[in-house]
């Protein structure tokens, strides 16, 4: 068995694992790398797998950086099942249609100008067409169901608390009498994130896949992330300028909204400095609408909003523009006005249109709120540069350059150490991926010093072979009958205290042959049924 590291090896793009047995090749994540010109050239490069070989591949969460090469795979040859999450299913119809809406407009444009020069045509990574019927292809799972994929392979996703649907990858693989458990972390969250639960922790592994993308620094300002961005657009607005805020359109846009529409609701904001919010990009407004459709993933007190009749997706000056055209006119007019756009790191979309037209003025601002890779234009801003190239013409930079790091979609170093330091059984080796190399390298560091676990920082290309004695621990997590009988029973009491008529028949329940056989499709069962129950919940709320 071995483990291949093809993408956010040393850099924090292209996330893509590839898992071999002597039966089966499981991919985990198929990533778009992102940034430098570089490292972007890598996304048309052949895959260093036949697609058509991969029996299965296994997505963490929507992020383009996770999902965006699957058209591509599709498109070669891949014909397996997509596990995920449903409401990673439901982001990732949208975002990767997107995404090849983007590249046959990158291709016309280029296009056109190779015709000028005489040199032939290129066509576009994957289309529109191509994303659609990649579609076809996921399969849409609850968190925490256990999912026998066949008899060698099974598979588990925990809450990553990154954005809505995001995952931890739990995977049992059984070869040879033996099972060995690798976990991948997939893109941890912060504590105490807007909309969503905490990421979850983890019992055991015996081979834990990692991120570090923030493994060398810590979070200032968690607490008054809210009050910073609001001095920073009050202080703009109040000199008679716009504010853009470039956002991802998926997990940052809404946890923005949320956060605003709080601040609102609890201070008292004079009347001129309450300017007009748009939410700028089409995406964002879809993901929006599947983020509503999604509450059983909220978290409580984002759940207690929408049962008191409250809407934590909105406000009163939000305004949403759809058309083309509406965008334009918001550079047309100079009102004080914030304008949330994607995408995040600038590297295209409509914030690209707005940093053009806004850029060159004093009185304006721009705030970062989420990480900006090397070689994006969202960096090289923040880096201080003077001047920047955008849409053919040469722009100066005269707007003020703002950072409110606290909104972060990633767990900090901190956060990073304590959900790892939660195993109660320690993983033998720890790969630590999607992370810059100043950052995984101090990362490591400290794993040594706290935890006294080796890790590896694998490059591109890396192989790890799964050693025997690690096999022949088995991490099947055999729960005792006594504890399988204790679950069932608290789970199904917390699911039936929803409906007390039914509340005090749990014990009816509970028989030891069926559990002792049935322990995972029970549990499977009972988390779609009180899925079910919150979505009632939620239409009878309104």
């Amino acid at each position: 068995m071995h483990i291949h590291f093809y993408g956010a090896a040393k850099v924090v793009t292209g996330s893509n694992y590839l898992i071999t047995t002597d039966k089966y090749k499981i991919l985990i994540d198929c990533g778009m790398f992102q940034g430098s010109e570089d490292l972007e050239r890598l996304n048309a490069e052949p895959f260093s797998y036949d697609p058509k070989e991969i029996d299965i591949l296994i997505l963490s969460h929507a992020h383009i950086d996770h999902s965006g090469r699957i058209p591509k795979l599709v498109k070669e040859g891949f014909k397996g099942k997509i596990i995920c999450t449903k409401a990673t299913r439901d982001l990732s119809e949208i975002m990767l249609m997107d995404s090849g809406h983007i590249h046959e407009s990158d291709a016309e444009w280029e296009n056109k100008k190779r015709a000028r020069a005489g040199k032939a045509p290129i066509i576009p990574l994957y289309t529109v067409d191509d994303a659609i019927k990649s579609l076809r292809y996921f399969d849409g799972v609850l968190y925490n169901q256990k999912i026998v994929i066949n008899e060698g392979i099974t598979v588990r996703f925990k809450d990553a608390g990154h954005i809505l649907g995001s995952s931890i990858v739990e995977l049992w693989i059984h070869e040879h009498q033996d099972t060995v458990k690798i976990v991948f972390s997939g893109d941890l969250g912060t504590k105490n994130k807007p909309l969503l639960r905490d990421p979850e922790f983890i019992e055991e592994a015996d081979y834990l896949i990692m991120e570090s993308t923030y493994g060398n620094r810590v979070h200032e300002n968690i607490q008054q992330r809210t009050e910073s961005l609001m001095h920073i657009i009050h202080e703009t607005v109040g000199n008679g300028g716009t504010v853009i805020i470039p956002s991802f359109a998926v997990g940052r846009t809404q946890e923005l909204i949320y956060e605003i529409r709080n601040y609102y609701r609890n201070n008292d904001v004079e009347e001129h400095l309450r300017v007009p919010f748009y939410i700028d990009s089409p995406m964002a407004i879809s993901a929006t609408e599947i983020f509503k459709r999604n509450t059983d993933a909220f978290d409580k007190e984002t759940k207690d909003i929408i049962l008191g009749g409250g809407n934590p997706l909105d406000f009163e000056n939000l305004i949403f523009v759809r058309s083309h055209e509406e965008s334009i006119r918001l550079n047309q007019v100079d009102f004080p006005k914030v304008i949330i756009s994607a995408s995040g790191m600038c590297t295209a979309g409509r914030v690209r249109h707005h940093l053009k037209h806004n850029l060159w003025k004093k009185k304006n601002s721009v705030i970062f709120v989420g990480y900006q890779a090397n070689g994006t234009l969202g960096r090289i801003l923040k880096e201080g540069v003077k001047k920047v190239k955008l849409l053919g013409e040469e722009i100066a930079v005269l707007a003020k350059i703002h950072s409110v790091e606290g909104f972060s979609g990633h767990a900090d170093q901190t956060d990073l150490i304590n959900w790892l330091s939660s195993f109660k059984k320690k993983p033998k080796r720890i790969f630590l991926v999607h992370g810059e190399e100043e950052s995984t390298q101090a990362l490591s560091q400290l794993i040594m010093e706290r935890e006294g676990i080796s890790t590896i920082i694998p490059g591109i290309g890396y192989s790890f072979k799964i050693e025997e004695d690690v096999l022949k621990a088995y991490s099947g997590e055999v729960i005792e009958p006594i504890k399988r009988k204790e679950n069932i029973k608290k789970e199904l009491q917390e699911v039936y205290n929803q409906f007390e008529s039914v509340a005090n028949k749990t014990d009816r329940f509970i028989d030891d042959k069926v559990l002792e056989k049935n322990y995972d499709q029970l549990k499977n069962k009972l988390l779609e049924l009180q899925k079910e129950l919150i979505e009632v919940s939620m239409l009878l709320s309104k």
